[in-house]
């Protein structure tokens, strides 16, 4: 079951005794991963450059609807921008439910996918009611005209506090992120109308009042310091490792 929605990387409940796995880590995998999973070496059709892993990581080749693990082998999974790819999403979520005890899944959500459409991705995310909700693209017939991630994803969070702030109090506007522990709950291509219209229909305020984590002014105010405090921190913490 969905546990939280964590505002950025540093914010997942991993501890550092934990035994770590990666699924998918491609060409930005996670540096707590002890070991990295990716079905694919040399074909970058799914991922924006080569695959990368780092001194401390363990590589297997291996298709993440069939782990080669056992049962609950590790405390944590990491699994960021994958399942919006996989042949069967199911049986993917249940793998890693199989493998460790609670981990993270990072998905486009479905602003994202507009914003951002990608050929690779099979899959249109969102989470409604604590659940992953998927949709076929070719089921919706998802068709959009213009690709804004060098805005959205590149430029905006390199440029603007303002937009790191955004990002931090509405962490789910472009992204899912899906912290859980032993179980991802999961529907695909449901025909109820209650999660379809999410995906066909034009947001009200309702929808945006439950999706996008209306607050009201004391709360938003303590998220928006929480959030400059955040960037600072990361801030601090990427200059310190640099000067290292």
């Amino acid at each position: 079951m969905k546990i939280r929605t964590p505002k950025t990387l540093d914010d997942l409940l991993i501890k550092r005794k934990y035994n770590i796995l990666e699924v998918g880590g491609g060409n930005h995998p996670d540096k707590r991963a002890h070991v990295v999973v990716d079905k694919y070496v040399e074909d970058n059709t799914h991922r924006s450059g080569d695959l990368v892993t780092y001194k401390n990581q363990k590589f297997i080749q291996a298709d993440g609807e069939h782990l080669p693990f056992k049962d609950h082998e590790f405390d944590y999974v990491i699994c960021r921008h994958v399942l919006e790819h996989v042949d069967d999403p199911i049986q993917f979520v249940k793998e890693q439910a199989r493998v460790a005890k609670m981990g993270y899944m990072e998905t486009p959500s479905l602003l994202g996918e507009y914003i951002a459409p990608k050929a690779s991705h099979k899959w249109i995310i969102q989470d409604i009611d604590n659940k992953l909700v998927l949709y076929d693209k070719e089921v919706l017939k998802f068709n959009p005209w213009m690709d804004f991630g060098e805005v959205f994803l590149y430029y905006l969070p390199k440029t603007s506090i303002g937009y790191k702030i955004l990002e931090r109090t509405h962490a789910g506007i472009l992204t899912v992120n899906y912290e859980w522990t032993d179980e991802i709950d999961i529907l695909v291509n449901p025909q109820d109308e209650y999660y379809l219209n999410h995906f066909i229909k034009p947001w009200d305020e309702s929808i945006c009042d439950k999706l996008l984590a209306k607050r009201n002014l004391g709360k938003e105010i303590v998220a928006t310091m929480g959030a400059m405090f955040d960037i600072i921190r990361s801030v601090t913490k990427n200059k310190l490792v640099k000067s290292h």
